[in-house]
């Protein structure tokens, strides 16, 4: 069948453990150690957990006083994002030295598109293991990888055997592969969608491939369309080398509990001071403005409003966020506050068209 939709090998390469590990690296003492990147016994929020602290089920996002109170011998170390930068820098230097269709997703992973490669090498499997290979010798740091015809399916393969291995889902095993996959498995499930599909009686792939498209949109809005294709292996994305920042955005957690706005508005201003330079530096501008309020039980809302223009000024911002923070009363005590812009100047809208039969020539594609 003769066709003008992409084909291609896409790895998927994710550090393991990254912050924690770039700690035990440069720290001999704390390796082989329970250790938490960010955060406290007592405040502050868990930004990377060592493997070995994740035994004890630690994980990033979570409070410092119950990370400890899961493993009570946890390290805490302080990030050191010049750091993470510095190995960060490196490890892409790798990747471009195979291909330079590099779409950077954080400091740790990536995506790579070695359809055609510097290299020559026909082998995406080869050329995750040489590229993971190369990365040890250079940082001293474990990745791992996942490889296959499409940027969802590489994504979903690099959790399989981690830490420090790789998985590759050829062509033909796609279906199968997708269909046996607990949905939680699935990029873009969250807990929250999780749950949901749950109550619907959706637990695998194979359950979400039983449900049309319609279904889907009834039951998920816009992201049923997303759900129907990817449980197909259809997702045409391509791996974009200068991806688009979509927001830009500073927060702060503080040490004791905050219930005066006026205090709140304190903090405020730094946090625009912040989020001001950030732009100007990057010199771009945004109409949506969203304040983030974390309370003392740890409950999440958000408070957003788009403006009729762009804007990048710290006073411009923070009238805004004034006018977001009185919007409602406070329920409670607050221990973070955040200030996020989006809607930039830098966006451009692009729709992507996905049809039946993409997977058809995927799988016919000598892997």
């Amino acid at each position: 069948m003769e066709t003008d939709l992409p084909i291609r090998k896409i790895i998927h390469v994710d550090m393991d453990a990254f912050y924690a590990s770039v700690a035990q690296l440069d720290n001999p003492e704390l390796r082989d150690k329970a250790i938490a990147v960010g955060g406290s016994e007592i405040r502050g929020v868990v930004s990377a957990a060592s493997y070995e602290a994740r035994k004890f089920g630690v994980r990033s996002a979570m409070s410092g006083a119950m990370a400890k109170r899961l493993c009570p011998h946890l390290i805490f170390v302080k990030s050191d994002f010049k750091r993470y930068k510095e190995v960060s820098t490196k490890i892409r230097n790798i990747f471009l030295e195979y291909t330079d269709l590099v779409e950077p997703l954080s400091l740790d992973e990536a995506y790579l598109d070695v359809t055609q490669n510097k290299k020559g090498n026909p082998s995406a499997t080869m050329i995750a293991q040489e590229i993971r290979q190369k990365i040890k010798e250079k940082t001293g740091l474990n990745a791992s990888a996942g490889i296959s015809i499409n940027k969802f399916i590489a994504k979903v393969a690099s959790d399989i055997n981690k830490p420090n291995g790789q998985k590759t889902v050829n062509p033909e095993e796609v279906i199968d592969f997708l269909e046996g996959l607990d949905v939680k498995k699935f990029y873009g499930v969250g807990k929250v969608t999780k749950e949901k599909m749950y109550r619907l009686g959706i637990f695998t792939g194979k359950d979400l491939k039983t449900k049309t498209e319609a279904y889907l949109n009834e039951h998920f809005g816009k992201s049923g369309a997303y759900y129907y294709y990817i449980v197909r292996g259809i997702h045409n994305s391509a791996v974009k080398p200068s991806r688009t920042q979509k927001s830009l955005a500073a927060e702060r957690t503080f040490n004791e509990n905050i219930a005066s706005e006026i205090y709140m508005l304190e903090r405020l201003d730094d946090i625009a001071t912040e989020v001001e330079k950030r732009l100007l530096r990057s010199k771009i501008a945004g109409k949506t403005i969203t304040l983030k309020i974390k309370y003392s039980d740890f409950t999440l809302q958000t408070r957003s409003k788009t403006l009729s223009l762009y804007v990048s000024s710290k006073e411009l911002i923070l009238e805004t966020v004034k006018e977001l923070l009185f919007q409602e009363k406070m329920k409670d005590s607050v221990r973070l506050l955040g200030i996020s812009i989006s809607n930039l100047n830098n966006e451009k809208k692009k729709k992507s068209v996905v049809t039946k039969e993409t997977i058809d020539v995927q799988l016919k594609f000598d892997f």
